[in-house]
């Protein structure tokens, strides 16, 4: 699509919306600002670059496919990341494991990690003006393979997983302090059991305790912001997970973290996007990890589903843009790695314009007015109005690929790039 047709049927489309009460204008600025934080294990299936190899047996995470092209060392990741970033339009952020530290070749065990193994992704970032963001890994590991972590019986297997956190929440600062912009380190451990459980209540006891420690030491706001990842169930863990939804809430409520909603965590039937309005009520934040769940937690790549519309409705409707914290959580091996991040990412930010351009003004007056047929008049017909324009155009604003021109532009990567490191 050339630059004049987009541009006139941008204009166009601002006229239209206009109409609504929607400033156009507002919404591409506001979007623009918006940073979605990239995660760096759709790359290489989620196998890290530790020394040993992490294996994902017992961990709860599968990876299917073995489509070519799969990151094997930082450079080939980063060089893929690139390709993914220059196709994307907005801000962005990185989120990284604890397993992809630069170790140099060295046996570096979990309990034993510090800044200095991520400070080559910093400079990175500051090369490529991204924020960071970090994640404990408590799993892939020999101490994991019992599928708990933070909750083991063994108290030696506790410490281990005590040391990582902290150390990870440690590095995690540095990344924030480093770039001057907060490190979300999001906390998630596999902790479980596959079958009826009887001691719950001393395996919740145990983390609680283990969480005590690690949270004892403070770091500034505007360096690291701690979060917490509950799941309802996962693979070795579809009876009983220890670090529920309820459990991680009460917690964090208490101890003044955020918690994490991941879209893939809950009940298939549950809506995600309605526990903004509630939350957003008493924490200072929200993470949100988005993903695509299919019949259990899959880890699909991102599309515009209803619910991801509607979580990113709920963020704009709240005011809370500057209070929730989007990333991408997914990853794909049946496909292009770098093609699975475009689609995710584009579908996201997408998801959030079409948030921004709702005729708010006139929805809010009909609900003011007790008018519920106006209301979802105007919520129906609101669906017909041109985002596609407007959309066409931010992309055109900030040089990336218009339409499905970059989808030609993956593929081309992948013949030249990816597909080579399997020869």
């Amino acid at each position: 699509m050339s630059t004049a047709r987009t541009e006139r049927a941008y204009q166009e489309a601002k006229a239209r919306y206009a109409e609504v009460g929607v400033d156009t204008e507002a919404a591409l600025s506001t979007l623009e600002s918006v940073p979605i934080s990239l995660h760096c294990w759709q790359g290489d299936d989620v196998r890290g670059f530790e020394r040993a190899g992490a294996s994902l047996a017992g961990s709860g995470i599968q990876v299917t496919g073995s489509h070519p092209g799969r990151a094997r060392s930082i450079a080939e990741l980063r060089c893929d990341l690139e390709k993914a970033l220059s196709l994307l339009p907005g801000q962005h952020r990185l989120n990284l494991h604890a397993m992809y530290g630069e170790f140099g070749g060295r046996d570096v065990d979990r309990d034993e990690i510090s800044p200095e193994h991520y400070q080559s992704w910093v400079e990175w970032a500051a090369e490529h003006g991204l924020g960071l963001d970090f994640n404990a890994t408590c799993f892939a590991h020999p101490k994991a393979d019992s599928g708990f972590t933070l909750s083991h019986r063994d108290s030696a297997v506790r410490r281990f997983w005590i040391e990582h956190v902290k150390r990870c929440r440690e590095i995690g600062a540095f990344m924030g302090q480093a770039r001057g912009s907060a490190c979300v380190h999001n906390l998630w451990i596999p902790d479980g059991s596959k079958d009826i459980s009887v001691d719950r209540f001393e395996r919740r006891a145990a983390l609680r305790e283990a969480l005590d420690e690690i949270y004892a030491v403070p770091y500034g706001q505007g360096n690291l912001v701690d979060a917490l990842e509950s799941k309802l169930f996962g693979i070795g863990s579809e009876s009983f997970v220890v670090g529920s939804h309820e459990f991680y809430l009460a917690y964090a409520l208490q101890a003044g973290k955020i918690v994490c909603l991941d879209l893939g965590h809950f009940h298939p039937t549950e809506s995600v996007s309605d526990k903004l309005s509630t939350l957003l009520q008493f924490f200072d934040g929200v993470l949100l990890h988005v993903s695509r769940g299919v019949r259990w937690d899959s880890d699909h790549v991102v599309m515009t589903t209803d619910e991801v519309g509607e979580l990113m409705r709920e963020v704009v409707r709240c005011r809370a843009l500057e209070r929730v914290h989007i990333a991408l959580d997914f990853f794909d091996a049946t496909m292009s790695r770098v093609g699975a991040w475009v689609i995710g990412a584009r579908a996201t930010r997408a998801a959030l314009l079409a948030a921004l351009l709702e005729p708010m003004d006139r929805l809010k007056e009909a609900e003011g007015a007790g008018d519920v047929f106006a209301r979802l008049a105007w919520l129906e017909e609101s669906k017909a109005l041109p985002m596609g324009d407007i959309w066409d155009y931010f992309c055109l604003k900030s040089s990336v690929p218009i339409r499905d021109d970059w989808i030609s532009e993956v593929q081309q990567y992948d013949r030249m790039v990816a597909a080579e490191r399997d020869r």
